[in-house]
């Protein structure tokens, strides 16, 4: 008895050991800048000012409630991550089944799909705006397609077309890192299944749908939540392509809280912003995963 304390003590020991750098890591990065964006949320805070700093209590967030660029940001950022999450993920599952066969080429298909997403999204976003331009490829290519019926667009500058314009650009962007993530699923499951299911007379649907999806539940939904979360970062190529316009068609939330506390200098307004926006996607991520556990319970 006393040897196995000694050993689960010494266990739990090496375990705090290997914990402690990504421990370390999660408290420097995300709690402490929580903390502080929670307390200077309750302040007047100005980025660069002479004044002190007073306490103004829940001024910010009822400021936050009358703020329509916000809320404009807030169904602008919904509306992208209801749309691109569902079809990055599908694009993914489709890319990691066809890298997946025994076909030639496969790694360098595997390299082509996945280069996108370990390219800065700063350089990807000045690329697709040059291909979006009036005189771009894209345009030209369906000019070409359609046989001169296509007119000219410039899609960054179009109201109607800017935002699916960057949604189109982030799903091609992404859609390597959740590929890499399912094509390790489906190298998990193991082959006597399929083979099994061949004997049984299965044809490639039903395999599909009996034996790959099913084993590829835990995988879909860390996928499911971590496109979600970083759906709702976006910034980079939104503040690349368009900052925000035209009228406002582009403009998200972590822009807003960007222009709120650099451009504007309402460092205690843009923490007040943080702080909702951090605790909106949280509830959300918590939200998926339970309905995500429960739908594999009760499958």
């Amino acid at each position: 008895m006393a040897k196995m304390y000694y050993e689960k003590k010494r266990s739990f020991k090496y375990a705090f050991i290997f914990l402690l750098p990504g421990l370390a890591l999660l408290i420097t990065f995300i709690i402490i800048p929580f903390l502080s964006a929670f307390y200077l949320s309750f302040t007047n805070q100005r980025l660069i000012t002479r004044l002190p700093t007073k306490f103004i209590g829940l001024a910010n967030y009822k400021k936050m409630l009358g703020d329509d660029l916000f809320w404009k940001g807030l169904a602008n950022i919904f509306k992208f991550v209801v749309i691109v999450v569902p079809f990055q993920t599908v694009f993914a599952l489709a890319l990691a089944l066809l890298v997946n066969k025994r076909i030639n080429f496969t790694k360098f298909f595997r390299t082509v799909y996945f280069m996108p997403t370990v390219t800065t999204m700063v350089v990807v976003a000045v690329v697709w705006t040059f291909l979006y331009n009036p005189e771009g490829l894209i345009n030209l290519f369906l000019q070409k397609i359609s046989f001169g019926a296509w007119q000219p667009v410039d899609f960054i500058k179009n109201e109607n077309w800017a935002f699916p314009a960057i949604m189109f650009m982030s799903i091609w962007q992404g859609v390597g890192f959740q590929m890499l993530i399912f094509l390790a699923g489906l190298q998990e499951i193991p082959i006597s299944l399929y083979e099994a299911a061949t004997i049984d007379g299965a044809n490639n649907w039903q395999k599909f749908r009996r034996i790959t999806l099913p084993q590829l539940r835990n995988t879909t939904a860390f996928v499911i939540i971590s496109t979600t979360i970083l759906a709702f970062r976006l910034f980079d190529q939104v503040k690349v392509m368009t900052d925000g316009g035209p009228n406002g068609a582009t403009y998200t939330v972590v822009l807003h809280i960007f222009n709120m506390g650099f451009r504007r200098q309402y460092i205690g307004y843009a923490s007040a912003l943080t702080v909702v926006f951090f605790l909106l996607v949280l509830a959300i991520s918590i939200v998926q995963r339970f309905v995500l556990r429960e739908e594999r319970e009760v499958s």
